[in-house]
Protein backbone atom coordinates (compact mmCIF):
# COMPACT_ATOMS: atom_id res chain seq x y z
CA UNK A 1 0.00 0.00 0.00
CA UNK A 2 2.89 2.38 0.65
CA UNK A 3 4.10 1.87 -2.89
CA UNK A 4 0.60 2.34 -4.30
CA UNK A 5 0.11 5.49 -2.24
CA UNK A 6 3.31 7.30 -3.19
CA UNK A 7 4.54 5.97 -6.53
CA UNK A 8 1.51 6.83 -8.75
CA UNK A 9 1.52 10.56 -7.84
CA UNK A 10 5.21 10.77 -8.73
CA UNK A 11 4.65 9.06 -12.06
CA UNK A 12 1.69 11.31 -12.86
CA UNK A 13 3.76 14.37 -11.95
CA UNK A 14 6.48 13.32 -14.38
CA UNK A 15 3.99 12.57 -17.13
CA UNK A 16 2.11 15.85 -16.74
CA UNK A 17 5.35 17.77 -16.52
CA UNK A 18 7.07 16.32 -19.57
CA UNK A 19 4.66 14.41 -21.79
CA UNK A 20 1.48 16.51 -21.63
CA UNK A 21 2.00 19.16 -24.25
CA UNK A 22 -0.72 20.76 -26.36
CA UNK A 23 1.72 22.93 -28.31
CA UNK A 24 2.03 22.01 -31.98
CA UNK A 25 5.72 21.67 -32.74
CA UNK A 26 7.89 19.38 -34.83
CA UNK A 27 5.17 18.91 -37.42
CA UNK A 28 6.03 16.03 -39.72
CA UNK A 29 5.58 17.31 -43.26
CA UNK A 30 5.94 15.85 -46.73
CA UNK A 31 7.16 18.00 -49.60
CA UNK A 32 5.91 17.29 -53.14
CA UNK A 33 7.67 19.52 -55.65
CA UNK A 34 6.08 19.39 -59.11
CA UNK A 35 7.85 22.52 -60.32
CA UNK A 36 11.48 21.75 -59.39
CA UNK A 37 12.85 25.25 -59.80
CA UNK A 38 15.05 27.49 -57.64
CA UNK A 39 11.89 29.29 -56.51
CA UNK A 40 10.29 26.09 -55.23
CA UNK A 41 13.52 25.12 -53.47
CA UNK A 42 13.56 28.53 -51.79
CA UNK A 43 10.06 27.85 -50.49
CA UNK A 44 11.24 24.47 -49.20
CA UNK A 45 14.07 26.24 -47.38
CA UNK A 46 11.52 28.53 -45.75
CA UNK A 47 9.70 25.50 -44.35
CA UNK A 48 12.90 23.80 -43.23
CA UNK A 49 14.04 26.92 -41.39
CA UNK A 50 10.75 27.13 -39.52
CA UNK A 51 10.68 25.86 -35.94
CA UNK A 52 7.32 24.21 -36.57
CA UNK A 53 7.99 21.91 -39.54
CA UNK A 54 10.24 18.94 -40.22
CA UNK A 55 10.33 17.65 -43.79
CA UNK A 56 10.38 13.88 -43.37
CA UNK A 57 9.29 12.68 -46.82
CA UNK A 58 9.43 13.80 -50.45
CA UNK A 59 6.76 11.85 -52.34
CA UNK A 60 6.60 12.03 -56.11
CA UNK A 61 3.28 10.27 -56.72
CA UNK A 62 -0.30 10.64 -55.47
CA UNK A 63 -0.25 7.10 -54.08
CA UNK A 64 2.73 7.93 -51.87
CA UNK A 65 0.91 10.98 -50.51
CA UNK A 66 -2.11 8.82 -49.72
CA UNK A 67 0.00 6.24 -47.90
CA UNK A 68 1.86 8.84 -45.85
CA UNK A 69 -1.39 10.40 -44.60
CA UNK A 70 -3.16 7.07 -44.10
CA UNK A 71 -0.32 5.67 -42.02
CA UNK A 72 0.04 8.86 -39.99
CA UNK A 73 3.68 9.29 -40.98
CA UNK A 74 3.10 12.96 -41.81
CA UNK A 75 0.58 15.51 -40.62
CA UNK A 76 0.68 17.67 -43.71
CA UNK A 77 1.72 17.58 -47.35
CA UNK A 78 2.73 20.74 -49.21
CA UNK A 79 2.47 20.39 -52.97
CA UNK A 80 4.07 22.97 -55.25
CA UNK A 81 2.18 22.93 -58.51
CA UNK A 82 3.78 23.16 -61.99
CA UNK A 83 4.34 26.73 -63.17
CA UNK A 84 5.02 27.99 -59.65
CA UNK A 85 8.21 29.91 -60.53
CA UNK A 86 6.84 31.18 -63.83
CA UNK A 87 3.80 32.65 -62.13
CA UNK A 88 5.94 34.45 -59.53
CA UNK A 89 8.24 35.87 -62.22
CA UNK A 90 5.29 37.22 -64.17
CA UNK A 91 3.70 38.69 -61.07
CA UNK A 92 0.73 36.41 -61.45
CA UNK A 93 -1.16 34.69 -58.67
CA UNK A 94 0.14 31.17 -58.27
CA UNK A 95 -0.90 28.40 -55.95
CA UNK A 96 0.39 25.74 -53.60
CA UNK A 97 -1.72 23.01 -52.11
CA UNK A 98 -1.63 22.11 -48.41
CA UNK A 99 -3.05 18.70 -47.49
CA UNK A 100 -3.64 18.33 -43.75
CA UNK A 101 -4.52 15.31 -41.64
CA UNK A 102 -7.65 16.63 -39.93
CA UNK A 103 -8.25 13.73 -37.53
CA UNK A 104 -7.18 16.03 -34.68
CA UNK A 105 -9.08 19.21 -35.48
CA UNK A 106 -7.04 21.46 -33.17
CA UNK A 107 -3.73 20.31 -34.58
CA UNK A 108 -5.04 20.48 -38.16
CA UNK A 109 -6.14 24.11 -37.75
CA UNK A 110 -2.74 25.15 -36.42
CA UNK A 111 -0.81 23.19 -39.04
CA UNK A 112 -2.85 24.73 -41.84
CA UNK A 113 -2.38 28.20 -40.37
CA UNK A 114 1.40 27.81 -39.93
CA UNK A 115 1.84 26.53 -43.47
CA UNK A 116 -0.27 29.32 -44.94
CA UNK A 117 1.77 31.93 -43.03
CA UNK A 118 5.05 30.58 -44.40
CA UNK A 119 3.75 30.45 -47.95
CA UNK A 120 2.17 33.89 -47.67
CA UNK A 121 5.33 35.37 -46.17
CA UNK A 122 7.43 33.91 -48.96
CA UNK A 123 5.38 35.11 -51.89
CA UNK A 124 3.60 38.16 -50.56
CA UNK A 125 0.39 38.67 -52.53
CA UNK A 126 1.59 36.80 -55.59
CA UNK A 127 0.59 33.43 -54.25
CA UNK A 128 -2.66 31.95 -53.09
CA UNK A 129 -2.20 28.99 -50.72
CA UNK A 130 -5.13 26.58 -50.73
CA UNK A 131 -5.67 24.18 -47.85
CA UNK A 132 -7.59 20.94 -47.95
CA UNK A 133 -8.27 18.94 -44.79
CA UNK A 134 -8.43 15.16 -45.04
CA UNK A 135 -10.34 12.71 -42.81
CA UNK A 136 -12.11 15.40 -40.75
CA UNK A 137 -12.98 18.21 -43.17
CA UNK A 138 -15.24 20.04 -40.69
CA UNK A 139 -12.47 19.97 -38.05
CA UNK A 140 -14.83 18.73 -35.35
CA UNK A 141 -12.97 17.79 -32.20
CA UNK A 142 -15.58 15.20 -31.26
CA UNK A 143 -14.65 13.21 -34.36
CA UNK A 144 -11.17 12.89 -32.89
CA UNK A 145 -12.02 12.27 -29.25
CA UNK A 146 -15.07 9.99 -29.38
CA UNK A 147 -13.24 7.07 -31.06
CA UNK A 148 -10.60 7.42 -28.36
CA UNK A 149 -13.30 7.14 -25.70
CA UNK A 150 -14.16 3.71 -27.13
CA UNK A 151 -10.61 2.57 -26.37
CA UNK A 152 -10.49 3.99 -22.85
CA UNK A 153 -13.85 2.56 -21.80
CA UNK A 154 -12.94 -0.96 -22.92
CA UNK A 155 -9.60 -0.78 -21.15
CA UNK A 156 -10.87 0.68 -17.90
CA UNK A 157 -13.97 -1.50 -17.53
CA UNK A 158 -12.34 -4.83 -18.32
CA UNK A 159 -9.20 -4.07 -16.30
CA UNK A 160 -11.06 -3.02 -13.16
CA UNK A 161 -13.81 -5.62 -13.28
CA UNK A 162 -11.37 -8.50 -13.72
CA UNK A 163 -9.12 -7.37 -10.87
CA UNK A 164 -11.99 -6.63 -8.46
CA UNK A 165 -13.95 -9.81 -9.18
CA UNK A 166 -11.08 -12.14 -8.33
CA UNK A 167 -9.95 -10.16 -5.29
CA UNK A 168 -13.52 -10.18 -3.99
CA UNK A 169 -13.36 -13.98 -3.95
CA UNK A 170 -10.36 -13.71 -1.65
CA UNK A 171 -12.04 -11.21 0.67
CA UNK A 172 -15.23 -13.20 1.21
CA UNK A 173 -13.37 -16.51 1.50
CA UNK A 174 -14.82 -18.28 -1.53
CA UNK A 175 -11.46 -18.51 -3.31
CA UNK A 176 -10.35 -21.22 -0.87
CA UNK A 177 -13.57 -23.11 -1.54
CA UNK A 178 -12.96 -22.92 -5.28
CA UNK A 179 -9.40 -24.16 -4.85
CA UNK A 180 -10.55 -27.42 -3.21
CA UNK A 181 -13.06 -28.21 -5.96
CA UNK A 182 -12.15 -30.30 -9.04
CA UNK A 183 -11.96 -27.06 -11.09
CA UNK A 184 -8.54 -26.66 -12.67
CA UNK A 185 -6.77 -23.26 -12.45
CA UNK A 186 -7.14 -22.65 -16.19
CA UNK A 187 -10.89 -23.29 -15.96
CA UNK A 188 -11.21 -20.91 -13.03
CA UNK A 189 -9.22 -18.26 -14.91
CA UNK A 190 -11.38 -18.61 -18.02
CA UNK A 191 -14.53 -18.48 -15.93
CA UNK A 192 -13.39 -15.26 -14.29
CA UNK A 193 -12.20 -13.49 -17.45
CA UNK A 194 -14.60 -14.62 -20.17
CA UNK A 195 -17.66 -12.75 -18.77
CA UNK A 196 -15.71 -9.50 -18.68
CA UNK A 197 -14.50 -10.09 -22.22
CA UNK A 198 -18.16 -10.27 -23.22
CA UNK A 199 -18.83 -7.08 -21.21
CA UNK A 200 -15.99 -5.35 -23.07
CA UNK A 201 -17.37 -6.36 -26.47
CA UNK A 202 -20.85 -5.20 -25.45
CA UNK A 203 -19.36 -1.87 -24.40
CA UNK A 204 -17.63 -1.67 -27.77
CA UNK A 205 -20.94 -2.17 -29.59
CA UNK A 206 -22.84 0.26 -27.36
CA UNK A 207 -20.27 3.06 -27.50
CA UNK A 208 -19.69 2.63 -31.23
CA UNK A 209 -23.44 2.75 -31.86
CA UNK A 210 -23.72 5.90 -29.76
CA UNK A 211 -20.82 7.45 -31.66
CA UNK A 212 -22.54 6.80 -34.97
CA UNK A 213 -26.14 7.57 -34.03
CA UNK A 214 -25.80 10.30 -31.40
CA UNK A 215 -22.58 12.12 -32.29
CA UNK A 216 -22.65 11.33 -36.03
CA UNK A 217 -19.01 10.28 -36.04
CA UNK A 218 -17.97 9.03 -39.49
CA UNK A 219 -17.18 5.33 -39.72
CA UNK A 220 -15.23 4.67 -42.89
CA UNK A 221 -13.56 1.36 -42.11
CA UNK A 222 -14.36 -2.31 -41.59
CA UNK A 223 -16.46 -3.25 -38.55
CA UNK A 224 -15.06 -6.79 -38.45
CA UNK A 225 -11.52 -5.41 -38.36
CA UNK A 226 -12.50 -3.22 -35.41
CA UNK A 227 -14.04 -6.21 -33.63
CA UNK A 228 -10.99 -8.42 -34.23
CA UNK A 229 -8.64 -5.70 -32.99
CA UNK A 230 -10.79 -5.23 -29.88
CA UNK A 231 -10.53 -8.95 -29.11
CA UNK A 232 -6.74 -8.77 -29.34
CA UNK A 233 -6.72 -5.75 -27.05
CA UNK A 234 -8.94 -7.57 -24.55
CA UNK A 235 -6.19 -10.15 -24.13
CA UNK A 236 -3.96 -7.37 -22.79
CA UNK A 237 -6.52 -5.63 -20.57
CA UNK A 238 -7.89 -8.88 -19.13
CA UNK A 239 -4.37 -10.20 -18.63
CA UNK A 240 -3.38 -7.01 -16.82
CA UNK A 241 -6.48 -7.28 -14.62
CA UNK A 242 -5.63 -10.89 -13.86
CA UNK A 243 -2.10 -9.87 -12.90
CA UNK A 244 -3.33 -7.08 -10.62
CA UNK A 245 -5.58 -9.57 -8.86
CA UNK A 246 -2.54 -11.70 -7.97
CA UNK A 247 -0.72 -8.81 -6.29
CA UNK A 248 -3.75 -7.35 -4.44
CA UNK A 249 -5.29 -8.66 -1.25
CA UNK A 250 -8.27 -6.29 -0.99
CA UNK A 251 -10.60 -4.59 -3.44
CA UNK A 252 -9.23 -1.22 -2.37
CA UNK A 253 -5.73 -2.29 -3.32
CA UNK A 254 -7.00 -3.67 -6.62
CA UNK A 255 -8.80 -0.44 -7.46
CA UNK A 256 -5.78 1.74 -6.63
CA UNK A 257 -3.51 -0.58 -8.61
CA UNK A 258 -5.90 -0.24 -11.55
CA UNK A 259 -5.52 3.54 -11.50
CA UNK A 260 -1.77 3.10 -11.20
CA UNK A 261 -1.78 1.15 -14.47
CA UNK A 262 -4.53 2.94 -16.40
CA UNK A 263 -3.54 6.57 -15.83
CA UNK A 264 -0.05 6.41 -17.40
CA UNK A 265 -1.41 4.19 -20.18
CA UNK A 266 -4.11 6.78 -20.90
CA UNK A 267 -1.74 9.74 -20.82
CA UNK A 268 0.79 8.05 -23.13
CA UNK A 269 -1.75 6.65 -25.60
CA UNK A 270 -2.08 9.75 -27.78
CA UNK A 271 -5.72 10.20 -26.76
CA UNK A 272 -5.43 13.92 -26.09
CA UNK A 273 -1.76 14.76 -26.29
CA UNK A 274 0.14 14.17 -29.56
CA UNK A 275 2.91 11.65 -29.02
CA UNK A 276 5.28 13.44 -31.40
CA UNK A 277 5.17 16.49 -29.09
CA UNK A 278 6.61 14.47 -26.21
CA UNK A 279 10.35 14.18 -25.50
CA UNK A 280 12.10 11.50 -27.54
CA UNK A 281 12.66 9.28 -24.50
CA UNK A 282 8.94 9.40 -23.67
CA UNK A 283 8.05 8.69 -27.30
CA UNK A 284 10.09 5.49 -27.13
CA UNK A 285 8.32 4.63 -23.88
CA UNK A 286 4.92 4.81 -25.59
CA UNK A 287 5.86 1.81 -27.73
CA UNK A 288 5.49 -0.28 -24.56
CA UNK A 289 1.90 0.91 -24.20
CA UNK A 290 -0.68 -1.41 -25.86
CA UNK A 291 -3.25 1.37 -25.57
CA UNK A 292 -1.29 3.40 -28.12
CA UNK A 293 -1.67 0.74 -30.81
CA UNK A 294 -5.38 0.20 -30.23
CA UNK A 295 -5.94 3.97 -30.26
CA UNK A 296 -4.27 4.23 -33.66
CA UNK A 297 -6.30 1.31 -34.98
CA UNK A 298 -9.66 2.67 -33.81
CA UNK A 299 -9.05 6.18 -35.12
CA UNK A 300 -7.70 4.82 -38.38
CA UNK A 301 -10.79 2.66 -38.90
CA UNK A 302 -13.24 5.37 -37.88
CA UNK A 303 -11.80 8.45 -39.56
CA UNK A 304 -9.48 7.24 -42.32
CA UNK A 305 -11.09 3.98 -43.36
CA UNK A 306 -7.70 2.29 -43.32
CA UNK A 307 -7.55 -1.47 -43.58
CA UNK A 308 -5.29 -4.26 -42.45
CA UNK A 309 -2.75 -3.45 -45.18
CA UNK A 310 -1.97 -0.22 -43.30
CA UNK A 311 -2.77 -1.21 -39.70
CA UNK A 312 -1.04 -4.59 -39.63
CA UNK A 313 1.97 -3.33 -37.58
CA UNK A 314 -0.36 -2.11 -34.83
CA UNK A 315 -2.47 -5.28 -34.99
CA UNK A 316 0.62 -7.46 -34.80
CA UNK A 317 1.88 -5.46 -31.80
CA UNK A 318 -1.46 -5.93 -30.03
CA UNK A 319 -1.33 -9.66 -30.68
CA UNK A 320 2.19 -9.94 -29.28
CA UNK A 321 1.37 -7.89 -26.18
CA UNK A 322 -1.87 -9.80 -25.65
CA UNK A 323 -0.22 -13.22 -25.77
CA UNK A 324 2.70 -12.16 -23.56
CA UNK A 325 0.62 -10.35 -20.90
CA UNK A 326 -2.12 -12.97 -20.76
CA UNK A 327 0.41 -15.82 -20.74
CA UNK A 328 2.48 -14.31 -17.92
CA UNK A 329 -0.61 -13.45 -15.87
CA UNK A 330 -2.08 -16.92 -16.37
CA UNK A 331 1.13 -18.58 -15.17
CA UNK A 332 1.28 -16.34 -12.10
CA UNK A 333 -2.40 -16.88 -11.36
CA UNK A 334 -1.98 -20.65 -11.59
CA UNK A 335 1.09 -20.55 -9.36
CA UNK A 336 -0.78 -18.60 -6.71
CA UNK A 337 -3.63 -21.12 -6.79
CA UNK A 338 -1.23 -24.07 -6.57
Amino acid sequence: MRVVLFLPPLIQLLIFGYAVNLDVENIRMAWMDQDRTPASRDLLAAFESSKHFQVTATPSREQEVQQLLDQGKVQAVVRVLPGFARGIQRGQTTAAQILVDGANSNTASLVSSYAAQIIGGYSGHAMNPRSRVWFNPDLRSRNYFVPGVVVNIIMFVTLMLTALAIVREKEIGTMEQLMVTPIRPIELMIGKTLPFAVVGLIDLIVVTSAALLVFRIPFRGNALLLLGSAILFLLTSLGAGLFLSTISQTQQQAMMSTFFFSTPAFMLSGFAFPIHNMPVAVQWLTYLNPLRYFMEIVRGIFLKGTGIEVLWPQILSLAVYGVVVMGFSALRFRKRLD
